[in-house]
């Protein structure tokens, strides 16, 4: 691939604007809305099925739904951020995300909780990372991997801050009011961190790689979506999604079924979040020492291999919650790598769509794994079991990503 600093200057890509307020918004939004919409759930599921009479099967998979709308609803909302920029699609996901989690919180039915989630998941896909990677990566540029570091290692905290609070709310609150309560601290940071300060001017897209373009812009993008690496990875990636977000889920009752209280079990999912924040502390340094292929790859590997030593320890608690942190520093690697795999590879130019189609399946994995670990768990015997499976899919990611090529653009 082509060296593309020469290209960037020709585009203005180092004079771009870089407005102040965008990082320390995308941040605390980051935090606030991951830690709402996705990490209160597993601390909060136990209570609404005891207090509802749904099985966890079936709460579960209202929220693999809402995960599975988010990827689907992540490829228009991609080609909109190319276009138009993040302010009104970010907007307009908080307001969707606080009222899906009051709807979440008051629904009768469990038909009603699942529609709830379902419109979670459009706001996630408005919300999370990929709206963000894409403002920080346009308006960023040639520094994203330093800005996109600063937004993950706030994001990191989500479940470092969320986790043990969604607890201790519990404990003295209903579940339907706590997720009401939390839907106010949804609504009071993000909606008006995502409408004031998002307003700077939206760059134009940089031009694309020399040798990408062929007859258009449409075609380059066509080009790059159907090559074998791109396919490679979105292979790698997606096996790695599924087993890093069962981790995730499975992690609180893999622990309490090892003898771990519920609140030292939310603890351990939260100080795995810390882990996140510390491993995307050290990701800037490793890019710029390692072969993008051989450090995707490594990445995954390790993920499984945290997985595996979760399956095989039995304990103590604590030892179990050190590995946990170990696999968030894991996990804040891979956020990291995802976030870059398009522009290391096949530059800017397409940003929000090429990373839309890249994530997209990973998504749609990352949507069955809380459901499909809760079903195949008891089957397998137990969730030591399933952490093995797990590990094993990491370890079939980490074989895929050799095949994702080598090359990483600097633009």
């Amino acid at each position: 691939m082509t060296d593309l600093r020469t290209s960037a200057a020709a585009t203005g890509d180092d004079d771009r604007p870089r407005p102040r307020a965008v990082l320390p918004a995308l941040c605390l939004t980051q935090v606030t809305s991951w830690g709402v919409v996705y990490y209160a759930f597993p601390v909060l599921n136990p209570a609404i099925t005891a207090g509802t009479g749904w099985s966890a099967a079936a709460t579960t998979a209202a929220f693999s739904a809402a995960l599975l709308v988010s990827a689907l609803a992540g490829i228009p909302v991609g080609r909109i951020l190319d276009a138009r920029g993040p302010r009104t699609v970010m907007t307009i996901g908080s307001i969707l995300a606080t009222l899906s989690v009051l709807a979440a919180a008051y629904a009768p039915t469990l038909l009603a909780f699942t529609a709830a989630w379902l419109l979670a998941g459009i706001a996630m896909a408005a919300t999370f990372y990929q709206p963000a990677f894409a403002a920080v990566t346009r308006w960023w540029g040639p520094d994203r991997v330093r800005a996109l570091t600063i937004v993950t290692l706030a994001g990191g905290l989500a479940s470092t801050v969320f986790a043990p609070l969604t607890a201790a709310l519990a404990e003295h609150l209903s579940w339907r009011t706590t997720y009401a309560v939390l839907a106010a601290i949804l609504a009071a940071v993000t909606i008006p961190a995502h409408a004031l300060a998002l307003r700077a001017p939206w760059p134009l897209a940089p031009s694309p790689p020399s040798g990408q373009t062929a007859h258009g812009p449409g075609d380059a993008l066509v080009n790059v979506a159907r090559s074998r690496p791109f396919l490679l990875l979105t292979a790698a990636l997606t096996a790695s999604a599924f087993a890093m977000y069962a981790v995730v889920i499975a992690l609180v009752p893999l622990l309490t079924t090892r003898g771990a209280s519920t609140t030292a079990a939310a603890w351990a999912l939260g100080l795995g979040g810390a882990g996140q924040t510390l491993g995307r502390t050290l990701y800037a340094a490793l890019a710029r020492r390692t072969d993008v292929r051989l450090r995707t790859a490594a990445l995954m590997a390790a993920g499984g291999a945290t997985t595996a030593a979760l399956a095989i320890i039995p304990g103590p608690v604590a030892l179990l919650t050190a590995i946990a942190v170990a696999a968030g520093m894991v996990r804040g690697n891979l956020t990291l790598l995802q976030a870059t795999a398009v522009p290391d590879r096949w530059g800017t130019t397409h940003y929000g769509r090429l990373s839309s189609l890249l994530a997209a399946p990973a998504t749609i994995a990352a949507a069955l794994a809380p459901f499909a670990g809760a079903a195949l768990a008891p089957p397998l015997g137990g969730y030591p079991q399933l952490f093995n499976l797990l590990a094993a899919m990491s370890a079939l990611a980490g074989f895929l990503a050799l095949g994702t090529g080598p090359q990483r653009i600097r633009q």
